[in-house]
């Protein structure tokens, strides 16, 4: 089981590898483009990758934050206890409602689709806010006839009918891995934890404080659900 876990998880960073370097190249159309084979030119020594990694609540597009969180001073240490910009609606990030719009981008909706429906269903995600049913994404997917059908299947072999916490998690994670440098996959990328950060979007669904918050992240996973 393990060995089998191992290897789809294998599929899906490689899979995003390719994809995400794709989409970062349509949408933001960075000088220096990302090439799917190679990652060494992501993470935080690309402008790009480094302002959808940074953590929401500094600026990117302050030299001073640019400089510190790639020289990795003591002031700007990034770790898995801040939502990077990558979760956020159109990038873009209100400081005093670091809520608003978290766990809603493009680049996280078509990962998601890319991973439990088939990469090809990810074009559906055309704009932030505007999706389709996630079981008709299914539906299409099983139609296709084509190399990534056995992909395509994925959500209905785990009989997946509305998007989980911990699904959304592992997307996330795997985004997060695919915009960074690192090669190969590991738990600990310098002061970043995987496996606490994970926990920790897991918590933000199901550890809430009370009826108001639960309320709010149910609306957000039936959003998903949507989609």
């Amino acid at each position: 089981l393990k060995r089998g876990a191992d290897a789809a998880r294998g599929d899906d960073t490689s899979t995003l590898k390719d994809l995400v370097a794709t989409w970062i190249n349509e949408h933001f159309h960075p000088p220096s483009l990302l090439k799917s084979d190679d990652k060494h030119a992501r993470g935080f020594v690309h402008d790009v990758c480094g302002k959808l990694l940074c953590p929401s609540e500094w600026n990117w597009d302050d030299n001073r934050v640019k400089a510190g969180i790639r020289d990795r001073t003591s002031d700007y240490i990034v770790s898995e206890n801040s939502w990077p910009l990558f979760l956020y609606e159109n990038y873009t990030v209100k400081l005093d409602n670091l809520e608003q719009g978290l766990f809603k981008s493009k680049i996280l909706v078509q990962a998601f689709k890319a991973v439990f429906t088939s990469p090809s269903s990810a074009r559906e995600a055309d704009r932030d806010g505007d999706g389709a049913d996630i079981l008709e994404n299914n539906r299409r997917a099983r139609r296709q006839l084509n190399q990534v059908k056995v992909k395509t299947c994925v959500a209905s072999i785990i009989n997946m009918r509305k998007v989980t916490p911990r699904s959304l998690a592992y997307v996330v994670c795997q985004v997060r891995f695919a915009l960074s440098n690192i090669s190969s996959w590991r738990t600990v990328d310098a002061n970043f934890d995987y496996e606490v950060f994970w926990s920790n979007v897991v918590d933000f669904f199901e550890n809430v404080p009370g009826p108001v918050t639960q309320q709010r992240v149910n609306h957000l996973l039936e959003w998903w659900t949507r989609y």
